[in-house]
């Protein structure tokens, strides 16, 4: 054994044996691809929905995962060990929307198949679910819901508040009333006719109303 052998590192030898040049086109479609799905989510996810840092978070996934589907593909060891070493990591991030996670498995699967140099499939892949999700959610499927609180008097009140509401809405349901010595405090989602609210001050201005207040609501639909 030679002075030579003693200090001949493998490690070494394999820093030499991937190619710079695929890995700097593959690192450059997965950011290519990984703004599209950035802009994509910015379009569709607008309003209180939509969240700079995930979108970022989003590049920096595609990113990622193209890295490590690089080092995986170049040594089956490495691949084995890849998976031991991210088989203990936990992710606790919240998840506000549904539709997050069609876009979190969106850039991890760009990552994957760039990683693996599918780079064609790639880009048709996302180029089709970009189209399919900014055309679904540009349609208009449901009106905008409100929940409209009302402090009322008493009973013969709340039956004309509700025959005011009827007529001044195109749906309704009420969700909470509670009753005190004060009054009644009634809570209803309700779907307005063409974004009109002017039934809101005429319900404020009738007797027996104390005050009516009309607020967005951001949860579950009714059917």
């Amino acid at each position: 054994m030679t002075f030579n052998d003693i200090f001949k590192s493998d490690f070494l030898d394999q820093a030499t044996s991937f190619s710079v040049t695929d890995t700097l086109i593959g690192m450059a479609v997965s950011l290519v691809i990984g703004l599209f799905i950035f802009m994509v989510y910015r379009k569709s996810c607008s309003g209180i929905t939509y969240s700079a840092s995930f979108g970022l978070t989003l590049i920096g996934l595609s990113l990622v995962t193209t890295l490590v589907i690089m080092a995986v593909t170049s040594n089956i060891i490495l691949s084995l060990g890849m998976v031991g070493a991210l088989s203990i990591v936990r992710f606790r991030a919240a998840i506000k929307e549904p539709i997050e996670i069609v876009f979190l498995f969106w850039a991890i699967a760009t990552g994957i198949v760039v990683g693996a140099g599918l780079i064609p499939l790639a880009v048709i892949g996302a180029i089709i679910i970009g189209i399919v999700l900014f055309l679904l959610a540009s349609r208009k499927t449901h009106e905008n819901p409100y929940v409209l609180v009302l402090h009322i008097d008493d009973e013969a009140a709340e039956k004309s508040a509700m025959q005011m509401i009827r007529e001044g809405t195109k749906k309704f349901a009420v969700k909470a009333k509670t009753v005190t010595v004060g009054g009644i405090e009634l809570s209803c989602e309700v779907r307005l006719k063409d974004g009109e609210t002017a039934f809101v001050n005429k319900l404020s201005e009738a007797a027996g109303i104390g005050s009516a207040s009309l607020v967005s609501f951001n949860g579950e639909y009714m059917a």
